[in-house]
C-alpha cells in the first residue's frame, strides 16, 4: 500500500465538477445505499434466526444495532485510514471486509458468531467505504456539491426499498443462510465502488517546482485542531443531539400503526409511503441548496429541515388512525429526506476541504453514542408509559433542540468564523482561483511558494486523474 498515491486532496487543485467525477457520484451513491440500508434489510432474517437458534427477537436485533455502531463507531479509524493510505485502497479493503463477513455468518452455528461476522467484520466493511465515499465526494465536487450530496444520500432510500423485498424472497427461496452467502457477494460490488475512486493530482509541473512540493508537511493521520473551530463544535453538538431522536420515528411507526388495530402489511406499507417521498426529497433539497442565494445560508436551511422534522413528529403524536399516520410519513419523509442530503453538505462548509477526512470520522463517533441511546431509551419510556404518543413528543423536542442549537450558533459563532479562510494553503487557493478567473497566471500574487512557482509555468487546470500503475483499475 506504501506505493499507491495518497489522494489527500492537494492544495492548487480545482474540483472538476463533472467528468470522472459523475462515476465517483455513482459510486457514492451505491455506498451509502448499503451503508444504511443494509442495518435494517437484515431485519428480514431475524424471525428465521429466532427459529434456527431459540433465541429472542431482542437477541437478534443485536445484529442491527452492532452494524449502525460499527458504521459509526470506527469514524477516527477510518479518518486515520484515508489519511494515511488514501480513499481507493481503503475502500477496496472495505469491500473485501463486508463480503466476507456475510459469507462467513452463512456457516455460523452460533447468534454470537453472527454477532461478529455480520454485526462486527460487515459493519467495519460498510464503515470502510462510507466514510471514504463523502470524502473523494467533496474532492470531486465544488459548485455543484449540494445536488451532488443529495444524489448521493437517495442512495439510502432507494436501496431500502429494493433490499427489503430482495431479503424477503432470498429468505424463502434459500433460507437464511443462503440469503446471506447472497448478499455476502452484492457487498462486492463495494470493492467495484472502490476502483471507481480514483485520486487528483495536480497539473503536471517542471522539475524547478518539484522541491517545493516535496518538502510539503506530512498531514496529520486524525486532525484535532477541528476542535479548535467553533463552527464544529456546535455542529457535532447539533447533530448528537439530533440523532437522538431522528431515527426513532421510523423504527415505532409501524408498531404504532399495529397497536391502533391495523393489519400488518398495511402498517408496514407506511414505511413504504416515507421511504418513497425520501427518494424525491433528497435530490430536490440538493438542487435548492445549490442555489445561489440558498447556498451560503445552507446552514439555516438544514435547521430549517430539523425544525420541520421535530414538528412533524410533534404533529404524529396527536394521530389516532391509519390516515394520520400516512400524512404524518408523507411530511416525515420530506424533512427526513432534506436532513439527509444536506447534513454532510453543512458539514463540509464549516470546516472545508482539507480537514473533511478528520472532521466527518469525529462527528460520527460522537453520533455513535447518541444512536445507541436514542432508541433503547424511546423502547423504556414506551414500556413505561404504553404511549406511543410520548415517544414521538421527545424525539420532535430532540430534533428541534438541536435545530435550535445549530441555528443560534451559527449566528453568534460560526458566521463570523466562515467568513476567514480556515487554513493558510486554503487562503491562497481561494485567492489563486479568484484571481484567475480576471487575470492571467503571471499577474497573480499568492503568498504561498508552491502555488506562486506552478502558475509561473502553466494556467490553472482542473483536477486530473490519477492513471499510473499503482492506481489504475
Amino acid at each position: 500500500m506504501g506505493a499507491v498515491v495518497a489522494d489527500d486532496g492537494p492544495s492548487g487543485v480545482k474540483a472538476p465538477d463533472g467528468g470522472w467525477g459523475w462515476a465517483v457520484l455513482f459510486g457514492c451513491f451505491i455506498i451509502t445505499g448499503f451503508s444504511y440500508a443494509f442495518p435494517k434489510a437484515v431485519s428480514v432474517f431475524f424471525k428465521e434466526l429466532i427459529r434456527e437458534f431459540g433465541i429472542g427477537y431482542s437477541d437478534t436485533a443485536w445484529i442491527s444495532s452492532i452494524l449502525l455502531a460499527m458504521l459509526y463507531g470506527t469514524g477516527p479509524l477510518c479518518s486515520v485510514c484515508v489519511n494515511r493510505f488514501g480513499c481507493r485502497p481503503v475502500m477496496l479493503v472495505g469491500g473485501l471486509f463486508a463480503s466476507m463477513g456475510m459469507v462467513i455468518a452463512s456457516f455460523c452455528t452460533s447468534i454470537v458468531q453472527i454477532y461478529l461476522t455480520a454485526g462486527v467484520i460487515t459493519g467495519l466493511g460498510l464503515a470502510l467505504n462510507f466514510q471514504p465515499s463523502l470524502i473523494m465526494l467533496n474532492r470531486y465536487f465544488d459548485k455543484r456539491r449540494p445536488l451532488a450530496n443529495g444524489l448521493s444520500a437517495a442512495g439510502s432510500p432507494v436501496f431500502l426499498c429494493a433490499l427489503s423485498p430482495l431479503g424477503q424472497i432470498l429468505q424463502h427461496e434459500y433460507g437464511w443462510r443462503g440469503g446471506f452467502l447472497i448478499l455476502g457477494g452484492m457487498l462486492l460490488n463495494c470493492c467495484v465502488c472502490g476502483a471507481l475512486m480514483r485520486p487528483l493530482e495536480p497539473p503536471k509541473k517542471s522539475e524547478a517546482t518539484k522541491e517545493p512540493a516535496e518538502k510539503k508537511v506530512k498531514k496529520k493521520l486524525l486532525d484535532f485542531s477541528v476542535f479548535k473551530d467553533g463552527g464544529f463544535v456546535i455542529y457535532t453538538l447539533a447533530a448528537s443531539i439530533m440523532v437522538l431522536g431522528l431515527f426513532v420515528p421510523p423504527v415505532f411507526v409501524v408498531s404504532y400503526a399495529k397497536d391502533l388495530g391495523y393489519q400488518d402489511t398495511k402498517a408496514a406499507f407506511l414505511l413504504t409511503i416515507l421511504g418513497f417521498i425520501d427518494i424525491f426529497a433528497r435530490p430536490i433539497c440538493g438542487m435548492v441548496a445549490g442555489l445561489k442565494w440558498v447556498r451560503p445560508r445552507c446552514v439555516y436551511l438544514f435547521s430549517f429541515a430539523m425544525i420541520f422534522n421535530g414538528f412533524t413528529d410533534l404533529m404524529g403524536s396527536m394521530s389516532v388512525d391509519y390516515a394520520g399516520l400516512v400524512v404524518f410519513c408523507i411530511f416525515f419523509g420530506i424533512s427526513y429526506g432534506m436532513v439527509g442530503a444536506l447534513q454532510f453538505e453543512v458539514l463540509m462548509a464549516i470546516v472545508g476541504t482539507q480537514k473533511f477526512s478528520s472532521a466527518i470520522g469525529l462527528v460520527l463517533l460522537a453520533e455513535a453514542m447518541a444512536v445507541l441511546i436514542g432508541p433503547p431509551s424511546a423502547g423504556k419510556l414506551l414500556d413505561a408509559t404504553g404511549r406511543y404518543m410520548f415517544v414521538f413528543i421527545i424525539a420532535g423536542i430532540e430534533v428541534t433542540t438541536s435545530a435550535l442549537v445549530l441555528a443560534l450558533g451559527n449566528f453568534f459563532c460560526i458566521k463570523k468564523k466562515s467568513e476567514e479562510p480556515h487554513t493558510k494553503e486554503e487562503a491562497a487557493e481561494r485567492e489563486e482561483l479568484n484571481k484567475s478567473e480576471d487575470k492571467t497566471p503571471e499577474d497573480a500574487k499568492v503568498d504561498s511558494i508552491e502555488v506562486e512557482q506552478f502558475l509561473k509555468d502553466e494556467p490553472e487546470k482542473n483536477g486530473e486523474v490519477v492513471t499510473n500503475p499503482e492506481t489504475c483499475v
